[in-house]
């Protein structure tokens, strides 16, 4: 494993890896920022994250 993921859309490094719903069309491994965004994107509204624990 010596090579790090990079995150498909803005190919910074990944900490946690997030797999893009199959809908947006993206190759890869997202970032936690870019999952972040796309979800608000697709789903505009309040979203209330419920795994705060792991950050």
């Amino acid at each position: 494993m010596g090579k790090k993921e990079t995150c498909a859309v803005c190919s910074g490094k990944i900490d946690l890896h997030y797999n893009p719903m199959e809908e947006w069309g993206i190759d890869g491994m997202m970032c936690g920022d870019c999952y972040s965004k796309r979800v608000s994107e697709h789903y505009p509204g309040e979203h209330i994250r419920v795994n705060k624990d792991l950050d």
